[in-house]
């Protein structure tokens, strides 16, 4: 039997249907907004032996037609999923995996498929909504309501789930997750929002949360599904056993010095207590083993996490820094030859090596999805090979966590880069992972920042990034530590990472592991995150205190104008042989958009400049007043025709000509001669009208003959010169005998 729910969020309906789709999934759900249309389903199977960890598996999937489109290329199915599609499901994912128990290591995937798209509202943030209330709908031991909106801020107001249009003017793209008492997952990027104005949106955000939750759980009460029970593995005796015998030797050999032999101590332990305290089973019994391998493993990592967050809560850390330490910071610029920009940036045990290439429009990547097709000028890419953390393992392709970290830095970077009229080149930044303990997506922002600035791009403002952690107690103690480290976030319950500008956050992203966190500790990370990202500014600045002068001489010149767009077909001429001739003889590679904006890219300077003057010449107007250069083309007993730009002649009148008197223009000039010459008129039919005696006038230069000094006489005798030829014209038409026409033959003729 369907049943439905629906409620009024912002400016839509927002609205839940179960019951008719997809019943055979172990929950299902159809969820609306407007005319967006998201089926979610999930399904789960029993775990497999020996799991230690909950493998839980989001997919979503956006298909073209969902708005009336054709996949563009050759193949008209969709394929593997895009980076859009890769983000949403690390979206879905990162709140939903905290609200299942500890011990729970059952199969669970969950799947959003994208069935209508009004292309107005993105669908992404819909489906995260139905994945929470398919699972709620389900057996399992979900502990829901989870619910998701996004936020934007337009004309100092926050506008929950915004159409496109308003995200093009919204200074803020924010996704809130959360249950009713308490937030569980933040992402968003903003134009230097300050601090205490990213907090106010976060609650705005979490109030309709509050109202999702509400519109969940009505349609969870109408159909009240039946929950199956679980009771996780007993491994309390082992671990006390832990606890009793080896807490203060693993606590000694968790405070090592450097990750590699922190690690080394500590397996020691293990190792150690392995060998003394499991009991291998020599029979069958009904009974389990309390003290089996498999519960051994469980219980140590119970035993390092109370370890780990015991040294946090006294406030020592793992490598003896304050909770609100940074750890030591290096790094360096132009550390690469040939290539167009590079930065090492280093804290502690993290390393991120930058590389910058500077590219032309042509280097654009463009993007195809539901909504209209674009391009982007501005790619980070990020790599985590195996070797950063002493790994040893196959290394195939991109995977999603490194699509999650490239695609956070790239949008925390993104608000301070210059407009394309400011800077017109294409930047591709890619930041390899030399070394991880900790934080490397916030190392790859800051490098990024020294990469950029190495490469000359005239970034708005430097940008930094910090990872803020948590250890929160059931009763109600709780830390935040600044510059986590690997441990201090694996057995923590939060990576809070912020990035941002000395005038506010470009960039937030939450990931908890407990369930939820409150407001309190929200605004105490955000004003730690901000004290700690100033004094990495500081030390950024010490290394690159501005981008360079020039970019790098090994990278192309590119110079940008914009000319009339009815001059567009002038440009590049019949058959584009105009613009090919251009690119020809110059060396240089001309584009042109259809909005009139013509880019030129060449190996250097001279070659774009040169192109760039011949386009100047071609599709510039003609100025009354100016000078110009130009070329005869005609000479005619009355004056000669100069062409002043490509394809635009003038007439400098034989009075023109000179300052003295020209008694032959064919002895004073032929064609091809070259004249600087002055616009003296444009007449309503666009003739031009010449002077080089005005150039000379203006210039204190004269070609008359020696000792010939202008007079009135001189002047006369020009304009009766003039005169005389306009009467003989005159004459000449009127002496001239009249042609008669024919006379038509008449009737009497014939």
């Amino acid at each position: 039997m369907k049943t439905r729910v629906e409620k009024q969020i912002g400016s839509g309906l927002l609205w839940i249907e179960t019951g008719e789709l997809a019943k055979q999934a172990h929950g299902s759900c159809l969820i609306g907004y407007n005319d967006n249309v998201v089926l979610c389903a999930t399904t789960t199977a029993p775990s497999k032996p020996g799991a230690d960890f909950f493998p839980l598996t989001c997919d979503y999937r956006e298909r073209v037609a969902a708005a009336g489109k054709f996949p563009g290329g050759f193949l008209k199915r969709e394929g593997r999923p895009g980076l859009k599609e890769v983000l949403t499901a690390r979206l879905i994912d990162r709140p939903i995996r905290p609200l299942f128990p500890k011990g729970f290591y059952n199969d669970v995937q969950v799947f959003a498929n994208v069935l209508s798209c009004d292309r107005q509202v993105d669908p992404d943030v819909v489906a995260m909504n139905g994945c929470s209330t398919c699972l709620q709908l389900s057996p399992l031991p979900f502990q829901g309501p989870l619910a998701s909106v996004r936020i934007a801020y337009v004309d100092e107001e926050f506008i929950p789930f915004p159409t496109v249009e308003q995200l093009d003017k919204s200074e803020l793209d924010l996704v809130v997750s959360g249950n009713m008492e308490s937030v569980l997952m933040i992402e968003g990027f903003a134009h230097e929002m300050p601090e205490p104005k990213m907090f106010e949106a976060i609650m705005t955000a979490h109030s309709y949360v509050r109202q999702i939750c509400e519109l969940q759980l009505e349609l969870v009460e109408k159909v009240a599904p039946e929950k199956m029970s679980f009771t996780p593995i007993n491994t309390q005796p082992l671990y006390d056993a832990l606890m009793a015998k080896y807490y203060d030797e693993f606590r000694a050999a968790k405070k090592t010095s450097g990750k590699l032999a922190r690690a080394a101590a500590c397996d020691a332990v293990k190792e150690k207590a392995r060998q003394e305290l499991v009991v291998e089973t020599t029979e069958e019994t009904e009974e389990p083993n309390l003290f089996g391998p498999d519960y051994f493993e469980v219980a140590f990592n119970d035993f390092v996490e109370r370890v780990v967050r015991d040294i946090i809560l006294s406030q020592e850390r793992l490598d003896g820094r304050g909770v609100k330490e940074v750890r030591p910071i290096e790094c360096r610029i132009d550390v690469l030859p040939r290539v167009h920009g590079s930065a090492l940036f280093q804290r502690g045990e993290t390393q991120a090596l930058i590389t910058v290439t500077l590219g032309t429009s042509k280097d654009e990547q463009r993007v195809e999805g539901l909504f209209d097709e674009y391009t982007k000028r501005f790619m980070l890419d990020y790599n985590f090979p195996p070797y950063s953390v002493g790994e040893c393992k196959p290394y195939r392709g991109v995977g999603r966590r490194e699509y999650g970290h490239g695609a956070l830095a790239e949008r925390s970077v993104k608000p301070v880069m210059p407009d394309p009229e400011d800077f017109p080149y294409s930047v591709r930044v890619i930041s390899d992972i030399l070394e991880s303990n900790g934080s490397s997506s916030m190392a790859t922002v800051c490098g990024a920042t020294l990469g950029l600035m190495s490469a000359g791009v005239p970034i708005v403002n430097p940008v930094a990034g910090i990872s803020i952690g948590l250890v929160k107690e059931e009763d109600g103690r709780w830390i935040t530590i600044t510059d986590i480290m690997g441990d201090e976030d694996h057995y923590g319950d939060m990576d809070f990472k912020v990035a941002g500008t000395q005038n506010g956050v470009t960039g937030i992203q939450l990931d908890l592991k407990t369930n939820g966190i409150s407001k309190e500790i929200i605004a105490q990370t955000l004003k730690q995150a901000r004290e700690a990202r100033i004094g990495i500014l500081r030390k950024m600045l010490s290394v690159a205190q501005r981008p360079a002068d020039e970019v790098s001489q090994y990278a192309p010149r590119l110079l940008r104008t914009k000319i009339d767009p009815d001059k567009i077909g002038l440009l590049i001429g019949p058959g584009g042989k105009t613009i090919r001739g251009i690119q020809d003889s110059t060396g240089a590679s001309v584009e042109v958009d259809n909005d009139g904006v013509v880019c030129v890219a060449a190996a250097d300077q001279a070659s774009a400049e040169a192109a760039m003057n011949e386009i100047s010449k071609l599709t510039a107007t003609v100025e009354i007043g100016k000078i110009y250069e130009g070329v005869v083309t005609s000479v005619q007993a009355f004056g000669a025709f100069i062409e002043i730009l490509p394809g635009r002649d003038g007439l400098c009148h034989i009075s023109e000509l000179s300052d003295g008197y020209v008694d032959n223009i064919n002895n004073f000039c032929k064609v091809g001669d070259k004249f600087e010459v002055k616009v003296i008129a444009v007449d309503e039919q666009n003739r031009i009208k010449l002077s080089r005696r005005e150039v000379l006038r203006e210039r204190g230069l004269s070609d008359r003959p020696e000792g010939e000094e202008p007079t009135a006489e001189y002047d006369d005798r020009q304009d009766d010169r003039r005169d005389d030829r306009r009467d003989e014209r005159r004459d000449d038409r009127r002496e001239r005998p009249r042609r008669e026409a024919p006379r038509r033959p008449r009737r009497d003729d014939l």
